[in-house]
């Protein structure tokens, strides 16, 4: 069983840039793909990023590609997301997840086994 616990949500302007954490427990957190995914009000929830088992294949929505990047330290059970060059559209409640260890990367929510609770991302004007 894995448990997420994401952090490093808050209220930023735009432009600006925040680090989302994600700290996992369980000893076969570097078994599994991770990604990253938020949900706008009013909205799906959307990708955003997954990183590979290893940390070796990355993959991300085009909304954020060049502004986000995912990575991972296995050795400390944590995924990251650095989000530069933030909008305001990218508010919204950001959730990360472990894929099952079958998925090299895996791009939609019904294919993740665990979820971490979210946390807020508000990007103001």
């Amino acid at each position: 069983q894995v448990q997420l616990a994401e952090s490093g949500g808050g209220l930023v302007p735009a432009g600006g840039s925040l680090r989302l954490s994600c700290a996992a427990s369980g000893r076969t957190f570097s078994s599994h793909a991770m990604g990253w995914f938020r949900q706008a009000p009013g909205k799906e929830r959307d990708f955003v990023a997954t990183i590979s088992s290893s940390g070796g294949r990355t993959y991300y929505a085009d909304s954020v590609k060049g502004r986000f990047t995912i990575n991972r330290d296995n050795a400390k059970n944590t995924v990251y997301l650095q989000m530069n060059s933030l909008k305001p559209e990218d508010t919204a409640v950001y959730y990360c997840a472990a894929a099952p260890k079958e998925y090299v990367i895996a791009m939609t929510p019904p294919l993740y086994d665990y979820w971490g609770q979210g946390t807020q991302v508000t990007v103001s004007s």
